[in-house]
């Protein structure tokens, strides 16, 4: 997961290949909270690893339920209905599928068997309202007593408290279909006798009450309907644990990737594993919109295969209640249509983790788009004049990736424009590897694909700060003197003459060789240490003078260049390698300052070391590399000369992206 200020994502022009989803959060947090309801061992599958899912997690642990947690395995030995602990404070994030039926929850356990409960979020939760669940606890019997803005969280729930279970209990339907899901969730704990519920307005999204009622029906829960109206749950409801449960893989998160492949996937389609036809989810329903756009869909029972069809998409006029949050995505497929796109029945949009209708307006503007928004609708105009933007996502997920789409502009104008998402990490909420999982199926020009280069003699700290000016922009690590060490130890354990450049170069090919997590492998040989070695180091020196070595490395390296970006350090990298490069530098230090580095880094290390030797074999090196014939080591024309000996990291590292920002169009 990107863990950055933002990710910049280059003009992306392609799409293919195959994709399986994380586990749904809806179905996630509903299950973990009815196993931990339930008497005995659960076994929950293909569990969503999630900021949500790890609230939930954290407020079951509090409550008493044993967890316990293997990958995407978790096993949850519930209470049976039977309060462990008495009070506890739950901090529950901007989970709103575990603010909910927590609090009806505990608020109905609270009643019947004494304690004192509160739970809050972050500050955007506590912005959420939750008034019509809490009126209908209330109207029940609970004690919830409101520590901050009356509707909102934070709240205490507490007991003992009389419950009135002989009068129906009535919830409004039109704000959030979770505030009827909470209490269906809940009361099942508490019915001694029939218990009704009756909803107030029109219900909106219907299929997320589809999906409670499937799993309440696997843990032993036989609710009756009335249409959409009112739900009774039968005296004597128990919850019985179902022994193992997998979670299906999350509906809503497909509708990105089924929107790609309307977009992008012209030549071979996008196929998303993890939900199909037999899905309980009606984000599924995703489909057919994407379809009236003019996507081609296919779908199995746990897969569904997406290409492009009609081109440009069609512009479409759509009531959204049965998928509102897929629903996102179809506000910058918008974008790619022949005609307006209208969204209806919406309101909902405007109390999830953020207004996402006027979240959703704003940023669409800021690519250039036209766009009309009412309390409960969107309209969104074909784009054609694209800007390049910085998308603001408001810490919700769905924003985030959302926009991703819009970096296929290049596809409907000659000017393609790079998209900008503030702070990429928001997708932990239910994706946290959407873009790794996004870039392992598209594909960009390379030239579009952002390059920094650092060149700089030896000991000068360009691993160091391509280290970190990557971490800071999310972009991979191209180390070419790693590339050279490698080669000079292969060459020199195969007993090459390394003076011999035909001989050496003969051998880079068969290196089998791979970067993981800081480490470097030669076969299985993690040589990371080996490769940092003086002498290793002198072998590089040594090969690195050869011009058919250099070509035969020259493709290895240029292969490097993926998305999202690279920055790539070395000797030539800004002259030879990348010339084109948006941002070169030229990275330096006095002789005395690099010997002096290196030496302390060789006592550090327990190596001895002589600060006149080590600065009279960096002089050697430097006018070696700068004499000779091939790829001289020189600033590139257009290089940021930045002599760093008296800089810290941090210096060094702000002032490389200070340069880079002032090349970048946001």
């Amino acid at each position: 997961m990107f863990k950055i200020p933002f990710l910049d994502l280059p003009p992306l022009r392609s799409a293919a290949g195959t994709v399986r989803l994380p586990g749904s959060k809806s179905i996630s947090n509903r299950v973990l909270l009815l196993a931990a309801l339930s008497e005995g061992r659960t076994v929950v599958r293909d569990l969503l690893a999630s900021d949500d899912t790890a609230v939930m997690l954290d407020a079951l642990r509090a409550l008493g339920c044993g967890v316990a947690q293997d990958g995407d395995t978790v096993s949850i030995v519930g209470l049976g209905g039977q309060l462990l602990a008495k009070q506890a404070q739950l901090f529950l994030g901007n989970a709103g599928t575990a603010m909910r039926p927590l609090t009806a929850a505990l608020a109905v356990m609270a009643a019947t068997q004494g304690g004192s409960f509160e739970v809050s979020g972050v500050p955007r939760m506590h912005e959420r309202p939750i008034g019509d669940l809490v009126d209908a606890l209330r109207g029940l019997g609970c004690a919830i007593d409101d520590l901050g803005n009356p509707g909102y969280p934070p709240l205490r729930l507490r007991g003992p408290a009389s419950l009135a279970l002989d009068t129906p209990v009535r919830v409004r339907g039109d704000v959030s279909s979770q505030f009827l899901t909470a209490l269906l969730l809940a009361l099942p704990l508490v019915a001694e006798r029939d218990i009704r519920i009756e909803v107030i307005g029109e219900l909106i999204s219907k299929p997320y009450i589809e999906i409670t009622l499937a799993l309440l029906a696997r843990f032993g829960i036989d609710v009756k309907r009335e249409g959409w109206s009112a739900f009774v749950i039968p005296a004597g409801s128990r919850y019985r644990s179902p022994g193992e449960v997998f979670v299906e893989g999350d509906a809503s998160s497909a509708s990105y990737f089924v929107g790609l492949g309307a977009i992008a996937a012209a030549d071979a389609p996008i196929r998303i594993e993890g939900v199909g036809s037999e899905s309980l989810q009606g984000d599924v329903r995703f489909i057919e919109a994407a379809a009236a756009m003019g996507a081609d869909v296919k779908a199995g029972p746990n897969w569904l295969e997406v290409r492009r069809g009609a081109w440009p998409l069609k512009g479409i006029t759509l009531d959204c209640n049965h998928i509102p949050d897929a629903a996102m995505t179809l506000t910058v497929m918008a974008l790619y249509a022949d005609g307006p796109t209208t969204l209806t029945n919406i309101a909902s949009w405007r109390v999830k983790e953020t207004d996402r209708i006027a979240a959703m307006a704003t940023e669409l503007r800021k690519l250039g788009a036209a766009v009309e928004e009412g309390p409960d609708w969107i309209r969104v105009q074909p784009l054609h004049d694209w800007k390049a933007a910085a998308i603001h996502t408001y810490d919700d997920h769905r924003v985030a990736m959302c926009f991703s789409l819009a970096a296929f502009n290049g596809l409907v104008t000659e000017k393609a424009q790079p998209v900008r998402i503030l702070e990429p990490h928001c997708t932990a909420k239910t994706f946290p590897d959407y873009f790794e999982t996004l870039f392992g199926v598209v594909t960009a020009r390379p030239d579009d694909i952002p390059v920094i280069t650092i060149d700089g003699p030896t000991a000068s700290g360009k691993g160091t700060l391509a280290d970190e000016v990557a971490k800071a922009l999310g972009f991979g690590v191209l180390d070419s003197g790693a590339l050279y060490r490698v080669t000079g130890l292969a060459a020199r354990r195969a007993g090459l003459d390394l003076d011999d450049g035909t001989a050496v170069a003969a051998i880079v090919p068969t290196l089998d060789l791979r970067f993981a997590d800081g480490h470097v492998f030669l076969g299985q040989e993690d040589v990371t240490a080996r490769l940092r070695a003086e002498a290793t180091g002198l072998l590089a020196s040594q090969v690195a003078v050869h011009p058919a070595v250099r070509q035969a490395l020259h493709q290895w390296q240029l292969d490097f260049r993926r998305l999202p970006g690279l920055v790539a350090d070395g000797r030539d990298m800004g002259t030879a390698l990348f010339p084109g490069a948006p941002l070169k530098v030229f990275l330096t230090a006095s002789a005395a300052t690099r010997a002096e580095r290196r030496y302390k880094q060789l006592i550090s290390k327990g190596i001895p070391a002589n600060m006149e030797s080590l600065r009279e074999d960096l002089e050697a090196r430097d006018e070696r590399d700068k004499n000779r014939a091939s790829s001289p080591l020189t600033p590139a024309q257009d290089a940021q000369l930045l002599d760093n000996s008296a800089l810290s990291i941090e210096a060094s590292v702000d002032q490389v992206l200070n340069w880079w920002q002032k090349r970048r169009p946001f």
